[in-house]
């Protein structure tokens, strides 16, 4: 499965000319250690798009997610992300995301996001 996911991404990706900057491959660890202790690292394998609409910079991107907890059997899910930023003033911009994981279990449908603001000195 991995393999058609990944030729699938790199012909997308060879594809995309000048005329099509959007689309892209994002390739993605977070990984999570408490003290020195290795807990859990989910690799996302996205495919996305991102683009313009007036000032504001959007991207969306999906893909299969696999995720290793320490001690146990490496598991694969679906994940994804949109985000959108705004320049508020020439220096400053604020920027969003909100992001999901699928579980084995509905219940543990696992939802994020996050809101920031960034100043260029």
């Amino acid at each position: 499965m991995f393999k058609s996911v990944f030729a699938a991404s790199a012909a997308l990706f060879a594809s995309a000319g000048a005329a099509l900057a959007g689309p892209y491959v994002n390739v993605e660890t977070n990984a999570g250690w408490v003290g020195d202790d290795y807990t859990a690292a989910t690799t996302d394998l996205h495919v996305g798009f991102e683009g313009t609409a007036g000032a504001a910079s959007y991207y969306v991107q999906a893909g299969p997610a696999i995720v290793a907890v320490d001690g146990a059997e490496t598991d694969t899910q679906f994940s994804g992300k949109a985000g959108v930023g705004v320049p508020v003033t020439d220096a400053l911009g604020v920027y969003g995301e909100l992001s999901f994981l699928t579980a084995e279990d509905d219940d543990d449908f696992g939802v994020g996001g996050k809101l920031g603001a960034k100043f260029n000195f």
